[in-house]
């Protein structure tokens, strides 16, 4: 069993460094971890590796073929010098940084860089892990390179880092690596990254200013009909006015008091529904079921689907360019999505295949894809599939960016109605009472009149 020299940082910050058996790195990394350690240097001894090399930043493409040219593969070093106080002491607060997804990007987009001028991954991963800042990110890519070292693929060392890597992403690195065709692989991981990072900054943009003004004003409203309306109620009783307040007001100030009254009740309830909801979105049936609301929901349904499905062309494409037939094309590629919906139908296409059928066909009897999709496929497996799911591909992107925009548009008009809903509802409630007991009307009736 190899001998591993191992430097990690316990909870305290302190750094802690002795040698160990293990069977693997990887199985060292989490032994450490489980037992509150986390590792900053894993060296296996038995290999006599040399120490590593002061790490640089990462900037630019110049910078890593020169830490590329001057890397030496064949040997993973370790820092051998004695750190000083200062050092240890900036390691250690280091070692916590956190892994953002535009950390993994540039990795992304550097390491593809790196395979698209040539270098095998062995290189390219001891590269990146010499020009990456980020220690946590660093480590990881260690443990990466130790596992290819080793004779693993990259992806089967992601998976133990889940937390960090995306499922998506992993599955694509994976499809890369199995079809041969890395390169292009990691081209749309960084797709996927820039792409996931844009859409969800564009929602947020829409929706944030919106449910922020919406929650402000349910605020106001709660506020009011607690402690406003209850006073405008006594100054009506005190001067003996029969005038009564509009009855919204008086059933939302009744319904809110019986909510303080009996808060748990409600609360109960949310918390039924919510894991009643979670237990059946874990069973098969209703994680189905959830999957097919996904894909059918308003506004956002055709684009989910719209993506699944583009991942799905570009890793077929991937494999069908490296001369994989269709069924092993399909086995591959499915891992790049986890909607049930759709895996259901990768499966119901590989079982046509099988059976001489058409594998189009469960995607056309779904209802879920547009028909010009169907209809690209059909002639694909006439003419030629893989420039067909070239061209597919590309369609896709179009359609994506197409409902994208509808989308911007169509969401603000729907929260502008949610929150203009919300202000004729504080009018009524609560400016209604206000207005009169400004203008005083309640006194004629107080005075008898």
């Amino acid at each position: 069993m190899p001998v591993y020299s191992y430097k990690a940082v316990d909870e305290n910050g302190i750094i802690v460094k002795s040698k160990i058996q293990e069977k693997s790195k990887q199985n060292l990394v989490k032994r450490l971890k489980a037992n509150g350690l986390f590792p900053i240097d894993v060296t296996q001894t038995s290999f006599g590796k040399n120490n590593k090399a002061a790490r640089v930043g990462n900037t630019n493409m110049q910078e890593l073929m020169n830490i590329a040219s001057e890397n030496d593969v064949g040997k993973n070093r370790s820092r051998g010098r004695k750190r000083s106080l200062k050092e240890r002491i900036s390691l250690a607060v280091s070692s916590r940084q956190s892994i953002k997804t535009r950390d993994l990007e540039i990795f992304t987009q550097n390491f593809y860089l790196l395979k698209k001028a040539g270098f095998n991954n062995v290189h390219a991963l001891s590269t990146m892990v010499e020009s990456t800042e980020n220690v946590s990110l660093k480590g990881i890519l260690e443990d990466i390179l130790s596992g290819v070292e080793g004779g693993d693929y990259m992806y089967a060392t992601m998976e133990y880092y889940s937390d960090i890597f995306p499922p998506i992403y992993i599955n694509l690195i994976k499809v890369g690596e199995l079809s041969g065709s890395l390169d292009e692989s990691l081209k749309q991981a960084v797709k996927y990254l820039e792409d996931s990072a844009n859409l969800k900054k564009k929602i947020q943009e829409k929706l944030v200013p919106s449910i922020a003004e919406f929650f402000v004003l349910l605020i106001i409203l709660v506020a009011a009909s607690v402690y406003l309306i209850p006073v405008i109620q006594d100054v009506f009783a005190q001067v003996g006015s029969v005038e009564t307040l509009p009855p919204v007001t008086l059933w939302f100030s009744a319904t809110l008091t019986k909510v303080q009254k009996y808060w748990y009740i409600p609360l109960i309830i949310i918390a039924a529904i919510t894991g009643y909801v979670i237990m059946k979105i874990q069973d098969p049936k209703g994680r189905y079921k959830f999957d097919y609301f996904k894909y059918t929901m308003p506004i956002f349904g055709q684009l989910i689907f719209a993506i699944d499905f583009s991942r799905l062309s570009s890793a077929m494409m991937l494999n069908l360019k490296n001369g994989m037939r269709i069924q092993e094309s399909l086995e591959v590629s499915k891992n790049v999505v986890k909607n049930y919906v759709m895996l259901s139908i990768i499966e119901a296409s590989i079982n046509n295949i099988i059976v001489g059928e058409s594998w189009v066909k469960p995607l056309e009897d779904s209802g879920l894809s547009e028909r010009m999709i169907t209809e690209m496929l059909k002639i694909g497996m006439q003419t030629d599939l893989p420039s067909m799911m070239e061209k597919l591909v590309e369609y896709m992107e179009i359609d994506i960016d197409n409902l994208i925009r509808k989308i911007e548009k169509v969401l603000p008009q729907i929260l502008y109605v949610v929150v203009g809903a919300m202000i004729i509802f504080i009018t009524i409630v609560v400016l209604v009472p206000c207005i009169q007991v400004y203008m005083g009307t309640f006194l004629f009736s107080a005075a008898g009149f």
